[in-house]
């Protein structure tokens, strides 16, 4: 089952980065930028399994919307927050925040932080529909595993995390610098132009692309696409 995940962020640059991180990951991804936003979603009665959501918003803050949040359930609640000091801590908390991250942040730990709260709500995917195809492919994302023809295929962590970002973004094409923006080596740092090529005709090999471009496209002068 897809979770979702409502991203109530002013700052522009954040709010997208993080759609694209959490679309990488898996998520169904909402985004409000103001209170008034925020609550006209959640009264829409979309089906949201977690919220990030910051402190400072332009038409009030995010305790406002914490509370509307509570008025209608229990789903998780994770503040980001500039403000990393104990009276916002506190107040966050009161409010029935399930957990704070200060910013600046990386990816990597929020991703934690957040599984780790689905998973002490009893909010984790399943493992059904976990099940989906690159090409001959078959991907489990539960186990992370990928099987052409009843044999498992070996990926590297890199090569895995550059295939999630192209099964998660199936038929858009993605620019070199959207890709290096938001994929980094098991060290944390950034992967630069020319390694991405290597990764990417590593993953091509992998994936079985024996014809240049039939699964993973490369579009001139921009980047790539995935097809099927």
């Amino acid at each position: 089952m897809e979770l979702s995940v409502l991203i109530i962020e002013d700052d522009e640059n954040i709010r997208e980065g993080l759609h694209f991180a959490l679309q990488q990951e898996g998520y169904r991804v909402l985004l409000a930028g103001t209170v008034l936003e925020a609550v006209e979603i959640i009264g829409q009665n979309h089906r949201i399994d977690l919220y990030l959501l910051d402190v400072m918003l332009p038409d009030g803050d995010g305790f406002q919307v914490c509370r509307e949040i509570r008025k209608r359930g229990d789903e998780p609640v994770l503040f980001l927050t500039a403000c990393d000091d104990e009276v916002n801590t506190v107040r966050a908390l009161e409010q029935g925040a399930d957990d704070y991250i200060p910013k600046p942040f990386r990816i990597r730990e929020l991703l934690a932080r957040m599984k780790a709260v689905l998973r002490r709500t009893g909010r984790e995917a399943g493992t059904e529909d976990q099940l989906v195809w690159a090409g001959e492919n078959q991907v489990n994302l539960q186990t992370g595993r990928v099987y052409r023809g009843g044999e498992e295929i070996i990926f590297t962590a890199m090569e895995y995390k550059l295939l999630l970002i192209f099964l998660n973004h199936r038929g858009q094409t993605l620019t070199r610098r959207q890709i290096l923006n938001h994929i980094w080596d098991d060290a944390g740092d950034f992967v630069n132009d020319n390694t991405l090529s290597v990764y990417v005709k590593r993953l091509r090999k992998k994936l079985g692309d024996t014809v240049e471009g039939q699964l993973i496209q490369t579009v001139r002068c921009v980047g790539y696409r995935m097809e099927k």
